[in-house]
C-alpha cells in the first residue's frame, strides 16, 4: 500500500510539475509574440511618425515623449472611431482596427519613454505673444492658461497631451478642427471656441519652439 500511495503521489508530483513548465512555456510564447506585434505595430507607424517617434513632416505629430495616458486614450478613440476628424478617418482608423488592448498600451508606454522632439526658432514676435497666451491665457474671452491643464513647460499631464516640441502645423490644424466641433474633445470646445486664428497661430509657434 505504500508503495502504492508513494507512486501514485510522485506521479501526481510529476504531473503538477508538468502543468507549472508548461505555463511557464506558454507564458514565455506569449511574451516573445506580444514583443513581435510590438516591433511590427513600431515599424508600421515610423513611416509616418518618424523613428522613435520623430515625426519630419508636420502632417504628422511627433508622439515621443507624449504622455502614455493620452496616447492609449487616442488610439482607443480611432480604433473605436470616436475621434472623427478627417486625418483620423484618413490615417489612423484602419491602423488602429488591427491594435489589440495589449500592443495599445504597449505602443503608449515605448513612445512615452523616447526623447522629446527638439524646439524649433521662429518668429520672436509670435513666440512672444503665443507664450503670453500659454502662460496667461486671454482673460477678455475667457480663455484660461493652457499652461493649468498641459504643464508648465507643455509637457503634458496624463490625458492632457503634451504640446512642447510639436508640428506648430499639426496644433493650429487640431485647434480648427476642435474649435468647429469636427473633432470632439469636450474639454477644449469651451476653452477654444472664442480664440481667433492669430492667437491660435501665435500659440502654436511658440509650442513649436519649446
Amino acid at each position: 500500500m505504500k508503495s502504492s500511495y508513494a507512486a501514485v503521489t510522485l506521479s501526481a508530483s510529476l504531473y503538477i510539475a508538468g502543468i507549472a513548465f508548461s505555463a511557464d512555456v506558454d507564458q514565455d510564447a506569449t511574451t516573445d509574440t506580444q514583443k513581435k506585434t510590438l516591433q511590427t505595430a513600431i515599424e508600421t507607424c515610423v513611416s509616418c511618425h518618424g523613428i522613435k517617434g520623430r515625426s519630419v513632416s508636420p502632417t504628422f505629430p511627433n508622439l515621443a515623449a507624449q504622455t502614455a495616458t493620452y496616447l492609449e486614450l487616442q488610439l482607443h478613440a480611432f480604433k473605436d472611431q470616436t475621434r472623427a476628424d478627417p486625418d483620423a478617418q484618413a490615417y489612423m482608423w484602419g491602423m488602429a482596427s488591427q491594435l489589440n488592448d495589449a500592443t495599445i498600451s504597449a505602443l503608449a508606454a515605448y513612445y512615452s519613454t523616447q526623447a522629446g522632439a527638439d524646439g524649433k526658432s521662429g518668429n520672436t514676435t509670435l513666440i512672444a505673444q503665443g507664450k503670453h497666451i500659454f502662460d496667461e491665457g486671454v482673460p477678455g474671452r475667457q480663455v484660461p492658461p493652457c499652461a493649468s491643464c498641459h504643464g508648465a513647460h507643455a509637457e503634458g499631464n496624463g490625458p492632457f497631451p503634451r504640446l512642447a516640441g510639436q508640428h506648430a502645423p499639426y496644433l493650429l490644424k487640431q485647434l480648427i478642427v476642435i474649435q468647429s466641433v469636427l473633432r470632439t474633445a469636450p474639454v477644449m470646445h469651451g476653452i477654444i471656441k472664442d480664440l481667433t486664428r492669430d492667437q491660435m497661430q501665435s500659440v502654436v509657434v511658440y509650442l513649436e519652439s519649446i
